[in-house]
């Protein structure tokens, strides 16, 4: 199972969009270089957030905690013989 191409496609470009367009039309004025700066940090921070977030939905660290009849349900369901030990 890995990472549909998609939404990092699509989520890339949004924040790329923040990242690169906005910092374009920001009024003039004497705080233009830091608002230029905030954009694109704050576009190249979400866009790692949700990067991260996203992969690690991927392959979970913590999976769900089966009781041991649902466990010698599935198995027979699936047609596996449960293994103990």
């Amino acid at each position: 199972m890995g990472a549909a191409f998609f939404p990092v496609l699509f989520f890339t470009a949004l924040w790329g969009g923040v990242g690169i367009a906005m910092p374009i039309m920001t009024p003039k004025g004497p705080h233009q270089n830091l608002i230029r700066c905030i954009l694109m940090l704050a576009a190249a921070c979400c866009w790692l957030f949700w990067l991260c977030c996203y992969m690690a939905q991927m392959n979970p660290l913590i999976g769900p905690k089966l009781k041991r009849d649902v466990v010698a349900m599935i198995g027979k369901s699936w047609h596996n013989e449960i293994v103990a030990g």
